[in-house]
C-alpha cells in the first residue's frame, strides 16, 4: 500500500508542480458546489490518477481540484467514495493518504446525513463532535504501515475541539442554525427502518450517514486534525417517519449548502 500511495503522490506532484496544499476537503453528497469558491489552478479526474478509485455515483463528479480558497492552498475531492459502492475501506481512504503525502495539515469533511435528534430539523447543520462506527470493516485492518501511523491510534479526540469551537462561533455570528452532535456511520445504501432509527438514537446518535468515519479513522492514524460537518437532509424520527428519495436528499443538501460553505470558508481563513 505504501508504494501505491507514494507512486500516486509522485504522479500528482508531476502534474501540479510546486503547488503544496495546506488543507484537504472532502465534499459529500449534493455538496460539491464549494469548488465554485475555489480559485482553481489544476483539476484532475479520478479516472486519470493511477490507483485512484472512481466514484460510481452519478451525482458525484469524481474530480480532484487544486486551488486557493480563503487565502489558503487547498485540494478538494469533488465526489467521495462509499463502502456500499463495493470498495474496500483501504480504497475509500486511499485519497486521504495521498492528500496527507501531498502536504495537507488539516482535513475538512462534509456529508449529508439524517437527523436522529428530535430537536434537529431538516436543513439544519451539525458539526460532528464524535462518532459511533457501525460499519462492518475498518481501514486499518491488516499489517500496519508504521511510516503512516501507529498500530493502535488513539481516538479520544477524532474531531479537533478547537476547530469545533471555531465552527460553532462562525455559525453563531452568522445566525446559522448549527448543532454539535454524534454521527453514526452505517453501511447503506438503504435508508433505515423505524426500529433502526429508534435504536441509533438510543445508543447516542444525533445523525446517521453512510460515510465520513473511514476517512476520519485514517486521518487520525496519520496525525491529521479533522473538522467534519453534516447537512441534515431528512428526519429519521420513528413516530412520524415518511418515505424519502435520494432526489429529495440532494435537493435539501443543495439548499443548505451556502450555509455550510460560509462556515468552511471562514474556518479555512482562520487556520
Amino acid at each position: 500500500m505504501l508504494e501505491n500511495i507514494q507512486s500516486t503522490t509522485n504522479y500528482i506532484k508531476s502534474r501540479i508542480g510546486d503547488f503544496e496544499p495546506e488543507v484537504g476537503i472532502i465534499l459529500g453528497t449534493g455538496l460539491g458546489a464549494l469548488v465554485n469558491e475555489i480559485e482553481v489552478e489544476k483539476q484532475m479526474m479520478y479516472s486519470n490518477i493511477p490507483d485512484f478509485p472512481i466514484s460510481t455515483l452519478e451525482f458525484h463528479s469524481g474530480k480532484l481540484i487544486f486551488g486557493t480558497l480563503a487565502g489558503k492552498k487547498v485540494v478538494a475531492m469533488q465526489g467521495r467514495l462509499h463502502y456500499y459502492e463495493g470498495y474496500t475501506m483501504q480504497q475509500i481512504t486511499f485519497p486521504v493518504r495521498v492528500m496527507k503525502m501531498l502536504g495537507i495539515k488539516t482535513l475538512l469533511v462534509s456529508n449529508a446525513s439524517g437527523a436522529l435528534n428530535p430537536s434537529y430539523k431538516k436543513g439544519d447543520l451539525m458539526i460532528i463532535e464524535d462518532h459511533i462506527n457501525l460499519q462492518p470493516d475498518n481501514p486499518l485492518l491488516g499489517r500496519n504501515e508504521d511510516a503512516l501511523g501507529p498500530r493502535f491510534p488513539d481516538m479520544s479526540q477524532p474531531y479537533k475541539w478547537n476547530l469545533i469551537d471555531k465552527g460553532l462561533d462562525i455559525a453563531m455570528s452568522n445566525k446559522i442554525t448549527c448543532h454539535k452532535g454524534v454521527y453514526v456511520a452505517v453501511t447503506g445504501p438503504n435508508l433505515e427502518t423505524r426500529a433502526e432509527y429508534k435504536y441509533l438514537r438510543i445508543i447516542g446518535g444525533d445523525a446517521v450517514g453512510m460515510s465520513t468515519v473511514p476517512e476520519v479513522i485514517v486521518a487520525n492514524h496519520m496525525g491529521l486534525p479533522v473538522f467534519a460537518i453534516s447537512v441534515l437532509t431528512d428526519e429519521g424520527f420513528p413516530e412520524i417517519l415518511k418515505p424519502v428519495s435520494v432526489e429529495e436528499i440532494i435537493a435539501v443538501a443543495q439548499q443548505a449548502e451556502p450555509k455550510m460553505t460560509l462556515i468552511l470558508k471562514n474556518l479555512i481563513a482562520g487556520l
